[in-house]
């Protein structure tokens, strides 16, 4: 059970819902100004924290580390927003319970005036003990891995004309003529006087041949390195600060 005895135990805690996600944690807690009864909390949800829901506490269970509301995690996601300013008017809660199904009524609740329910800036109820807390907000920044894009390897065919020059013979006719000696003399007079002949050389010459072989020349593989940059993240934190209020000073002081 949730009472004015483990209230102070709730900020920070784990809430998760009747789903079993994890909502966030407990920002700040909201208590009926008449019986001190815990009533709401606000839950941090989203990057870091960056937004608060409000959830009611009824029907709630805390083992004192984590909160159990009984609504779902998107529900109470998409409570409405409510600036999470200490007080709750009227308006804003009958706005809350309207959502919750709760009909919008409650006891214990002045029609006449917003109240102060934030646990820890009543200067009278049972939850305020002789020291004030002050709390700031801190930064948290971490990285994750997403996908950026991808790299293909993929290879097509490109022509072009490549000119060789290669040396090719060919045999040519040449006519010899030598006079007649006493070394062929014997050839020359071995005929007849006279008489009508031909004779015939065979010439021969080299032609080009081109013959085309494909061969592996080069290994091309994709890989990837880390490259580390630094990169600046801007965010606005907020962080409370005590001031001492002069006891002489009569005046109301109204602040929470």
């Amino acid at each position: 059970m949730i009472d004015t005895n483990n209230v102070n135990d709730l900020t920070g805690a784990t809430v998760y819902g009747t789903d079993g996600d994890k909502i966030g944690t407990v920002g700040q807690v909201y208590v009926d100004t008449n019986t001190q009864a815990p009533l709401w909390v606000t839950i941090k949800t989203g990057l870091f924290g960056s937004s608060e829901s409000f959830a009611p506490l009824e029907s709630a269970t805390f083992d004192g580390n984590d909160l159990t509301v009984p609504f779902e995690k998107a529900f109470v996601k998409d409570a409405p927003r409510i600036a999470d300013d200490g007080s709750l008017s009227q308006e804003e809660e009958q706005a809350l319970y309207a959502y919750y199904g709760n009909g919008g009524t409650r006891t214990g609740y002045s029609d006449d005036a917003a109240v102060d329910t934030q646990v820890g800036y009543d200067t009278s109820g049972p939850t305020t003990d002789d020291a004030m807390t002050r709390s700031e907000e801190q930064l948290h920044v971490g990285t994750e891995k997403v996908e950026a894009g991808r790299a293909r390897l993929r290879k097509h065919v490109v022509t072009e004309q490549q000119t060789v020059t290669v040396p090719v013979s060919h045999e040519e006719v040449t006519l010899t003529r030598e006079p007649i000696t006493e070394a062929n003399i014997g050839n020359a007079a071995a005929g007849p006087d006279l008489s009508e002949e031909e004779h015939e050389v065979v010439l021969t010459e080299e032609r080009v041949i081109v013959n085309k072989e494909t061969v592996p020349v080069e290994r091309v593989a994709l890989g990837t390195e880390t490259v580390t940059e630094q990169q600046q993240v801007t965010e606005e934190v907020g962080h409370e600060e005590i001031e001492l209020v002069d006891p002489t000073d009569t005046a109301t002081d109204n602040r929470r």
